[in-house]
């Protein structure tokens, strides 16, 4: 109980943060905006400059000015020089605007001012929108107020912890957790709800004037800097669709629990149970079920901490649908290795270890997309209540889905070397344009930065950054691999721009199996997939590639049945051959044959 206290506490001084920013941000959006209709006036100076503030870490500045107007017959004084107030050093702009203005007043020429008609009384010297200045108080809006809100929401709605020293506790840890006390589990879909609604609002409420400012920039005075952002309220239109689509998918299924068999999931044993949905029973619809093993860790230091996940494990299985009395039940049924972390039923620390199962269907309009932490431990449990018929068509279903999109991307080719599999330049062309994209954006905004704002240095860390980013990108799109298969040996080259860069080969008759091992994992909101290179190694401990990027364990064994039938090699894994984490856990031995995989 102290340590909410104490947490509710600590979050006000950040949320405080996070709203006074809102406040500066949105009222500088509200005032560009409504001083686009002010009228220019000429006015003289009394007095202009710029003040220095010193502080402990750096300096600011504060450009001042004292002036005399004349609107509509009516004699008025001002003193506001931009639409933001208060000192500070974000760029150039307080002293090289305070030189002008002095200068100006020594020379005794007159200014323009931009007077309200309305009220005469307000004016304002320069009625532009520094963005530079709204960009870096954004930055304290989003990660002091996202976290003094998502402190105070965890300290006033999170359940109270258990005393897990308690009886009974010891022998069942996962009853620490309220959401754990019987063998139905729910989703988090509601809570994404939500939560994509309250980000949705909040991030729209801030960006909503900017595209009446940047017209005005645009159309009057060609400034089509401001174009950059316009990407504000384009990502606020981004974010209402995904609410519309998280309320869609909540609104279409309901609860729809998860009833683990056994209770809880077993390592080293089953992972197992049923979904009742309340959907029209579609023979033709696939459900896909992934249950991965991940990591939850804080990542950076000091202000720059931030959650992480990373998926340790991974397996896919095709659900048994079959009709029942609410529309939909589907059954499933995974067998984790022995090995992997069990679940952490309270998460009070900064490393804690999490198993998520997300149901996946392809659905009209909104789809299917929900995820369940469950419970998962090594308590050896096997399923009780699922029928071998259930369990052995749903296995036999995943492999003819996983074999068909192997077949559909694998090709093998007759060559005077032998067979040969081309894995060509552009494969990944979806994510590499991703991160040249993403790259380029960062690139764009750290040059904008350096050149415009004059924050050379956090302008030449983005420019870095994005420029690393885009790199790896063009890796991903101009690199090849071709794996040929003569009578005496396999060989594995990789080219980038048709340009060979490494060859290895093994010999056939000292082959000792295959191998996959993680190679990348990729994540979208909180869905992960492990993506697997296969490898084929021989009886000194050499190894060669033989294909890549194979989404998920179960494809990763059906390119290896590819693979095998092809190239005329047995099916077998050699020694550390389901390397699902990239450790090298001796997970078979070299007599374990692929086709008696799990």
């Amino acid at each position: 109980m102290k340590g909410r206290i104490f947490l509710l506490v600590f979050s006000l001084p950040f949320l405080g943060v996070g709203l006074w920013m809102l406040w500066s941000v949105g009222s500088n959006l509200h005032d560009a905006w409504r001083m686009q209709d002010w009228v220019p006036a000429d006015a003289r100076l009394q007095r202009a400059g710029y003040e220095t503030h010193e502080g402990d870490d750096s300096d600011t500045y504060l450009a001042f000015a004292l002036y005399d107007y004349s609107f509509a017959g009516q004699h008025y004084s001002g003193d506001r020089v931009g639409i933001a107030a208060g000192a500070d050093n974000v760029g150039d702009y307080q002293r090289d605007t305070g030189r002008r203005l002095q200068q100006a007043w020594s020379q005794g020429v007159a200014i323009t001012v931009h007077v309200n008609p309305s009220r005469p009384a307000e004016s304002v010297i320069d009625r532009n929108l520094r963005w530079g200045l709204v960009g870096f108080k954004s930055i304290f809006l989003l990660v002091f107020g996202g976290a003094g809100a998502g402190m105070l929401a965890y300290s006033l709605l999170a359940s109270r912890p258990r005393d897990s020293d308690a009886p009974g506790y010891e022998e069942k840890p996962w009853l620490l957790n309220d959401a754990w006390q019987s063998e139905s589990v729910f989703s988090n879909s509601k809570k994404s709800v939500y939560v994509a609604w309250g980000f949705a609002v909040f991030w729209n409420a801030i960006s909503a004037p900017l595209p009446f400012v940047a017209y005005r920039e645009i159309v009057e005075k060609q400034n089509f800097v401001v174009l950059i952002g316009l990407l504000f309220p384009t990502i606020g239109l981004v974010l209402i669709g995904w609410a519309i689509r998280q309320t869609q998918e909540w609104g279409r299924l309901g609860p729809a629990p998860v009833v683990l068999d056994p209770f809880p999931g077993s390592i080293g044993g089953h992972v197992g149970g049923t979904v009742d949905l309340r959907l029209p029973f579609d023979p033709n619809r696939n459900f896909s079920l992934t249950l991965t093993n991940l990591r939850s860790y804080l990542s950076g230091s000091g202000k720059n901490r931030s959650r992480r996940e990373k998926a340790l494990w991974q397996d896919a299985r095709t659900a048994h649908a079959e009709p029942s009395a609410r529309g939909t039940r589907l059954s499933f049924r995974f067998e984790p290795p022995t090995g992997l972390n069990p679940s952490d039923a309270q998460r009070d620390s900064n490393d804690y270890f999490v198993w998520r199962l997300n149901m996946h269907a392809d659905m009209p309009g909104a789809d299917i997309d929900r995820d369940y932490d469950i419970p998962v431990y090594a308590t050896g449990a096997q399923s009780r209540r699922l029928p071998a018929r259930v369990v052995d068509a749903a296995r036999l279903r995943q492999e003819q889905l996983d074999d068909a999109a192997v077949e559909r991307r694998l090709r093998s080719t007759d060559s005077y070397a032998g067979k040969e599999v081309y894995f060509p330049m552009g494969r990944n062309s979806a994510g590499a344009l991703a991160a040249l994209l993403f790259g380029g954006v960062f690139a764009a905004a750290g040059w904008f930065l350096a050149t415009s704002e004059g924050q050379s240095v956090f302008g030449g860390v983005f420019v870095a950054v994005g420029a690393m980013v885009m790199l790896a990108g063009l890796y991903g799109m101009l690199n090849s691999l071709r794996v040929t298969a003569g009578p005496i040996e396999i060989t594995s080259e990789r080219r980038v721009l048709a340009i060979p860069v490494r060859r290895r080969r093994i010999r056939r008759d000292e082959f000792a199996g295959f191998r996959y091992s993680s190679s990348k994992r990729t994540q979208s909101g909180s869905r992960h997939v492990v993506h697997y290179t296969i490898f084929a190694d021989d009886r000194h401990g050499n190894s060669i590639v033989l294909g890549e990027d194979f989404a998920g364990s179960s494809q990763a064994r059906a390119a290896i049945r590819w693979l095998a039938r092809e190239f005329g090699l047995e099916q077998r894994l050699s020694r550390g051959g389901e390397d699902e984490t990239g450790t090298g856990s001796d997970a078979a031995d070299e007599t374990d044959v692929l086709a008696a995989d799990r």
